[in-house]
């Protein structure tokens, strides 16, 4: 079962299972290739924790006691689990996304993009399908302290970034108990992590801190919104009101998108920061150029809660500061309490 940390809006657990896919659509630079799948039967579908919408009191100073500095939610303190997730079009729908306090939409090669889901508050049985990790995680992820990063590799160019980084790295090859391989999907689409026992490898794991996030009532003004979309070259992303969940329902490409154990994807904030995506020096298995993602610096952002979109600015002065939001005048702007998709989209 799911391991509960806090409580958060109840969800609809689907009992669809992990449904067949092919091996189209393969991004990555050195992810495992084809495998024997695992003659383990494939478990029913994790169940994640419950979430409410009970909100944090209207503030925007850090997160008080007892609420996570990353939904604003009633919570135990607790380590934070990121894990690489593949978004091409074979690896859906995800497992495991429902229980995530914050996501993070990355461009790849290819112009398709991937996610960075982050755990504390729960962590749900199993989730995926896992791929590899690039460059700008390193950064993105520096305001967490030393979070555990759970991945299915990287190009051997830049495993000695990873390895000098202030991460807790998992991979199948270092933490095999931590992963099971799916039968009802092609490699590579196929690898789905255990985060309770990716966990379980850190035992100096720290408890998840504020990362600049501010929780609470809505600033005044906004523009009432009912749909808003995000284009990368190779993906699309639409987001929706939804009045009866009180929350964003999310489109990829054009599908709804779902999670095999807890259905629709509903965000209560989604944060549009535009930022300088810029070719790195790193390149995948085919040649591609991998794309660098900046988050450090500042830039404009869209801010969509509560049925309503709000101009912003970002910044975040160095690699290991904290990531502030603000409105266009400079005062502190807050989530809506709960799970926030931050969409990382370009420039322009």
């Amino acid at each position: 079962m799911t391991g509960e940390r806090g409580t958060r809006r109840p969800g609809r657990v689907l009992t669809a299972l992990l449904c067949a896919a092919t091996a189209a659509g393969l991004y990555g630079c050195s992810d495992p290739g084809p495998r024997e799948p695992s003659p383990t039967p494939t478990p029913p579908p994790a169940t994640t924790a419950p979430r409410t919408t009970t909100p944090a009191p209207a503030t925007t100073t850090p997160v008080p006691a007892g609420r996570s500095p990353l939904t604003g939610l009633p919570a135990r303190p607790a380590p934070v689990v990121a894990v690489k997730i593949d978004n091409v079009a074979a690896a859906r729908p995800h497992t495991g996304l429902g229980a995530a306090d914050l996501v993070y939409v990355e461009q790849v090669e290819g112009g398709v993009t991937r996610l960075l889901a982050v755990y504390s508050s729960h962590l749900p049985e199993l989730t995926g399908p896992v791929r590899s990790a690039r460059e700008s995680d390193i950064s993105l992820l520096a305001p967490f302290g030393r979070p555990v990063l759970a991945y299915s590799g990287a190009q051997s160019a830049l495993n000695p970034l990873l390895d000098a980084a202030p991460l807790h790295l998992v991979t199948e090859s270092t933490a095999p108990g931590a992963f099971r391989r799916s039968p009802d999907r092609a490699a590579p689409h196929n690898l789905y992590l255990r985060p309770e026992r990716a966990l379980a490898t850190d035992p100096a794991a720290r408890n998840a801190q504020d990362i600049g996030f501010r929780f609470g009532a809505a600033p005044p003004g906004g523009t009432p919104v009912d749909t808003s979309t995000v284009r990368f070259p190779a993906a699309r992303y639409t987001f929706t009101w939804s009045a009866a969940d009180r929350a964003w329902r999310v489109a990829m490409d054009g599908r709804e998108a779902r999670a095999t154990d807890t259905g629709p994807l509903t965000p209560e904030t989604v944060v549009v920061q535009r930022v300088t995506i810029r070719p790195s020096e790193f390149q995948d298995k085919f040649g591609s150029v991998s794309p660098y993602t900046e988050t450090t610096g500042s830039g404009t952002a869209l801010v969509l809660r509560d049925g309503r979109s709000y101009e912003a600015r970002w910044s975040r002065p160095t690699a290991d500061a904290d990531t502030t939001f603000t409105t266009p005048d400079g005062a502190p702007l807050a989530f809506a309490p709960g799970q926030t998709w931050v969409v990382l989209a370009p420039r322009g």
